[in-house]
């Protein structure tokens, strides 16, 4: 079996066992750690496996011709594989192959408007259903935010919206604009800051577009919440006193960051501020996994902060604070993941049982790489004027200290009693 050579440098932690598509049992040992099985029921994953490890891995499990053995998980399978992916970015082949795939990123990261909106259709425009069978109530699509290891997702997501509506420090009579607006939840939690303040959303999926319009109706501020079936680069006129953006960072594509960024300048008043909230890299950026660029977010990208701070710097635009979020979309991705388990027979019936085990497989990889990998979130907060922000943080989480308390319910009071 040729994938052998390959997983005989790779392993260096941990225990493997692969049984082949001969019944050949082959066992690769590092150091002690996790251990794993899995069995190979296609004969050319022999080589697929050595080729390409990242995408074969994918799509033999899709396909059913990798498979768990001996009550290994999907979960410690993979979680053995992250643990290894670092040692093995050492070896030879896997440089060459990297490379390979960032010449091949040079072109596939190319964004115009039209392809743009043809990559986000691909994931965003998928059955409904789905997103309502994992996500929480508000269908937040992006890291939440655990200021308790014990908050749910509801309340994480709505501790989300607290941490980035305080850094944009909305204030009566606000106009905001949703750079990527998903189903709405954002900014209708916006609008719902103050009476007068209006929201612009621009999304390219036509399910979220639908979906949020239809929301706002609902909700009774249709006539303060917009959102627009439309790319940000078509934005011409209007001014913005807030712009936020989260999750869309990573569809833009290193080649247009400083067209991002120019337009968020020249949308931005001049006394605005931005919150760009993305996925990012603690290391040097690289092209996404080739499975996960093929099968869940073609052309996406994960960006460094590196990228963000040159181009943010050419354009006169001050970077007025920095956060960066570690684990929080583990444990995001952790209660995506369980919701899909516990919801699968719903899933295999709206699509099939190859797309449950390319979706549990796209979250349980994402979730690891968090842990494990080399994954976290940053926020930049960006402002045209030097003095818009206040000087010290604290403002934070006084914010969002009197937003947890105004939310509590009141006690009611208690009843006198004859003889009090």
């Amino acid at each position: 079996m040729l994938a052998a050579y390959a997983f005989r440098a790779f392993i260096k932690f941990g225990h493997l066992t692969i049984i082949d598509a001969r019944g050949v049992r082959h066992e690769f040992r590092g150091i002690p750690g996790p251990r794993a099985v899995i069995r190979l029921t296609d004969p050319s994953l022999h080589h697929r496996l050595f080729l390409s490890p990242q995408i074969a891995i994918g799509e033999g499990y899709m396909d059913g011709g990798l498979m768990m053995e001996e009550g290994t998980t999907l979960y410690e399978f993979l979680d053995l594989c992250m643990a290894n992916v670092a040692r093995a970015e050492t070896e030879s082949m896997q440089w060459f192959l990297r490379y390979f795939r960032a010449l091949r990123a040079a072109w596939r990261h190319w964004n115009p408007v039209g392809v743009a909106r043809r990559k986000v259709s691909h994931h965003y425009d998928l059955n409904d259903t789905l997103f309502d069978l994992f996500l929480d109530r508000d269908r937040q699509y992006s890291c939440a935010y655990f200021v308790d290891p014990n908050d749910d997702l509801d309340t994480a997501q709505l501790n989300k919206k607290r941490h980035l509506a305080a850094k944009l420090l909305i204030e009566p009579g606000h106009k905001v604009l949703d750079i990527g607006s998903g189903w709405g939840g954002l900014g209708l939690f916006l609008a719902g800051m103050h009476d007068d303040v209006t929201v612009d959303g621009v999304t390219l999926s036509h399910e979220q577009h639908r979906v949020s319009n239809e929301r706002a109706a609902k909700a009774g501020l249709a006539d303060r919440v917009r959102f627009q079936l439309r790319d940000y680069r078509e934005l011409e006129t209007d001014t913005y006193d807030r712009i936020v953006s989260v999750g869309m960072l990573e569809h833009v594509g290193p080649r247009h960051y400083e067209a991002y960024y120019r337009q968020v300048k020249r949308l931005l008043a001049p006394d605005g501020v931005a919150v760009i909230h993305s996925v990012g890299v603690f290391c040097e950026p690289y092209p996404l996994n080739p499975w996960m660029e093929k099968y869940i977010f073609p052309g996406a990208y994960t960006p460094a902060l590196s990228q963000q701070m040159t181009v943010i710097e050419r354009t006169g635009l001050y970077t007025t604070d920095i956060e960066v979020l570690r684990v929080h979309y583990a444990e995001t991705l952790k209660a995506w993941r369980l919701a899909c388990e516990r919801h699968r027979d719903r899933i295999v019936e709206l699509y099939d049982e190859r797309f449950y085990r390319m979706w549990t497989f796209y979250l349980i990889g994402c979730e690891i790489a968090f842990r494990r990998g080399n994954l976290m979130v940053f926020q930049i907060q960006l402002a045209q004027n030097l003095d818009t922000v206040p000087q010290t943080r604290d403002y934070i989480g006084e914010f969002e200290a009197a937003q947890r308390a105004a939310s509590k319910p009141k006690e009611r009071p208690r009843l006198r009693q004859v003889g009090d």
